[in-house]
């Protein structure tokens, strides 16, 4: 097992009660002892934490009697110990939406909505939670991220519940709501002058430079973990049960990955029984790397540069998309990309069915959804899962166009009587 040496800068004691995971390669296998550090010495390959086979695994009922929150599946995140932060964000409402069933075809849908998430209102908030308890085993004193945007409101809100000083690093051309759902929380925040692609690249300096604690960069293999929760909830909310497809919104493309990767996990500790469900990745046509892949059977991302309103989902070299290309084709799925004309359609339909408002890259799945169901991809018994991530009170601008303007009346009942008849 290799050793690396924590950098000097930017670090303070570590916790005495929760130890990092060791790490290994999901390419080369090489094996790393636990430190902030993402990518093989050796092939230059993702790290990802190790779990002794030895762990004692609940069952359901003693997972069952655990606070609902995302650390109730403990044993399947990357410490040992007790976290000390966030420990109330996840177990977000599995939500049924017969109405969307309908125009699915399907006889079950379901939606995940992380729209709700504590404590910024996307699915981010798992994995910066699982990175900021990684940051504080290592015992660094900063942590930051590069972000499209929920993972920059994630990291400055999580960051200003610890106390840690957070540096934050997103493209200029972001949604002026997820500035300010960042800037509120009074991190160090800076706009940089390129498309997502740019801002990781910069953050991956930074954190070689200043040894703080990149939660997308050198903590990568930590933080990812926490995305398998949804996957965990989705299992125990459906009665200990799996669905037969998930559809998920793919931007680096860890999300899907992970999800595909938490169904596993419980397969394999018998806490459920049912073959893994089929795995479809939505993007938009702006920025779809992953679903091109998808569709040409090919092994390698061709990057592109992001045009789209979906701006959380726009990252043009998905550093999972070749992960994910091959979790979709292996459990029989496939992957869409929607123009941004259905994806504004696709929000107002889930809004309009069920109530949820999301943000573009939850558009992004529900119009990725219609199109898969046109493509003949479900089956008229299926059970499917929407993977709503983010809350549509980021992205207002994406959809004020298509919204008409309400009536002005004064406070007659007959112009009320007037617009009931004209409403038919």
């Amino acid at each position: 097992m290799h050793t690396t040496e924590l950098p000097a800068r930017g670090a303070v004691a570590s916790s005495p009660t929760l130890r990092a995971l060791p790490q290994h390669c999901k390419v080369c296998g090489a094996e790393f002892e636990a430190a902030p550090e993402a990518i093989c010495g050796a092939c230059l390959g993702p790290l990802e934490p190790m779990y002794p086979a030895s762990r004692r695994l609940p069952s359901r009922a003693e997972i069952a009697s655990r606070p609902p929150s995302m650390w109730r599946y403990r044993e399947w995140l990357p410490f040992d110990g007790t976290p000390t932060l966030s420990q109330d964000t996840g177990f977000t409402p599995l939500v049924s939406a017969p109405r969307l069933a309908d125009r699915l075809g399907v006889a079950q849908l379901w939606i995940k909505n992380d729209a709700v998430s504590h404590p910024s209102l996307s699915f981010k908030d798992r994995v910066v939670a699982s990175a900021i308890n990684a940051a504080v085993a290592f015992g660094l004193e900063i942590i930051g991220c590069a972000s499209t945007g929920n993972l920059a409101n994630a990291v400055a809100a999580h960051a200003a519940r610890a106390g840690l000083p957070a540096w934050i690093f997103i493209p200029d051309n972001l949604e002026q709501a997820k500035v300010l759902g960042t800037a509120v929380y009074g991190p160090h925040l800076v706009r940089v002058r390129g498309h997502y692609d740019d801002v990781n690249r910069l953050c991956a300096q930074l954190a070689d430079r200043f040894g703080w604690g990149i939660v997308n960069v050198n903590l990568r293999g930590y933080y990812g973990e926490g995305s398998k929760t949804m996957g965990f909830e989705i299992a125990e909310q459906l009665g200990w049960r799996l669905p037969s497809a998930v559809v998920v919104p793919m931007a680096g493309g860890s999300l899907l990955t992970k999800l595909h990767k938490a169904f596993g996990e419980f397969r394999e500790t018998g806490l459920v029984s049912d073959a893994a469900p089929r795995m479809y990745g939505a993007q938009a046509a702006g920025c779809a790397p992953i679903a091109r892949l998808v569709e040409s059977g090919g092994e390698t991302i061709v990057p592109e540069i992001p045009n789209t309103i979906a701006k959380s989902i726009a990252i043009g070299n998905p550093a999972d998309g070749v992960f994910a290309a091959r979790a979709m084709r292996g459990t029989g799925g496939w992957a869409a990309a929607v123009s941004d004309e259905r994806i504004v359609a696709a929000i107002r339909l889930l809004a309009e069915t069920t109530g949820i408002f999301t943000e573009t890259a939850g558009g992004a799945t529900v119009a990725a959804a219609l199109a898969l169901a046109g493509q003949g991809r479900f089956g008229a018994d299926d059970e499917v899962v929407l993977c709503i991530t983010g809350n549509g009170l980021k992205t207002l601008d994406a959809i004020s166009e298509s919204i008409t303007d309400s009536p002005l009346i004064n406070p007659r009942v007959r112009e009320v009587a007037a617009l009931v008849e004209a409403a038919g």
